[in-house]
């Protein structure tokens, strides 16, 4: 039995478990904390990050990185902010915000397949251009629009989470299968292992690499337009860091930043352990610093 390889696969749910363990030892916490209401809370703020994991997972699986996914959460969200306060309606602001995201990550798979530049420097160029769009967009400040359909997206009923968390789950068994059962996830896998050999066998690195920038951008849109659904309203300065959260719920899930290992259900795994830490944290009463 590879014991590594089954550590690294129940490692996520072990540290879920070890999460939910530390802040149920204090009994005034645990009587909140292991609420329904309260997991309901947990879930709906792990949305943006989850899906734009889900994204993430394809990218660093195929060796790459990406550190533009806060701004285009950012513009997008603006984006979508002035198509509604401009008389939009709710399923053209959703696809306008999801391709959006999707052209962005176009660009930069343009760039990092097409240029053969490194995806760190690609990607650190677009958190700056994606970031400054959104704030002209917005004519640097936050775009607040009347109520729309699109609010929906992150409000939740009485006793069920809000569509957001249905529609996290839809696209993660998508992800899955996409990756695990197509030969754009098997090239994706073959080109995190070992470009050279991907290349050597066939493979159109730069057509697959611009695709999986390309899909990518597609859960951020996503990602998007939760966190504009979720605010109601555009803020060009909003998601400042979540690359980084998203990267960490990728490899807390563990995939490596080496390329060629990941999977869906981890990444979601590592992104609900941030907000676990995140909620509990606050239960216990701990200052911000902490």
């Amino acid at each position: 039995m590879n014991w590594r390889k089954l550590l690294n696969t129940l490692g996520p749910f072990l540290g879920l478990l070890l999460v939910l363990g530390l802040f149920s030892l204090k009994p005034d916490v645990r009587e909140f904390f292991l609420t329904p209401a309260n997991f309901k809370i947990i879930v709906t703020q792990t949305v943006v990050v989850a899906i734009a994991a889900l994204g993430m997972t394809l990218i660093i699986v195929s060796g790459g990185i990406d550190l533009s996914v806060g701004s285009v959460i950012a513009f997008t969200g603006v984006l979508g902010a002035l198509m509604i306060l401009n008389g939009f309606g709710a399923a053209t602001v959703v696809a306008a915000t999801v391709l959006a995201g999707g052209v962005l990550g176009c660009v930069n798979g343009a760039v990092i397949g097409g240029l053969r530049m490194m995806p760190f420097i690609v990607t650190l160029g677009m958190l700056g251009v994606a970031r400054g769009a959104a704030k002209w967009l917005g004519g640097n400040q936050t775009v607040n629009f009347p109520p729309s359909p699109v609010n929906g997206l992150m409000t939740a009923g009485e006793s069920l989470p809000p569509p957001g968390v249905w529609i996290a789950l839809a696209l993660a068994v998508v992800m899955t299968v996409l990756m695990k059962f197509t030969i754009f996830g098997r090239y994706a896998f073959a080109i995190g292992s070992n470009e050279t050999a991907a290349r050597f066998s066939g493979v159109r690195v730069r057509l697959v690499k611009f695709a999986i920038y390309g899909v990518a951008g597609l859960f951020f849109g996503t990602a998007g337009l939760m966190q504009l659904s979720r605010l109601r309203q555009g803020d060009p300065s909003v998601a400042i860091g979540v690359e980084l959260d998203t990267i960490a719920a990728v490899v807390i899930g563990g995939a490596s930043l080496s390329g060629g290992s990941g999977s869906v259900l981890g990444s979601l795994i590592g992104a609900l352990i941030m907000a676990v830490l995140r909620n509990g944290s606050q239960q216990m009463g701990w200052p911000t610093y902490m």
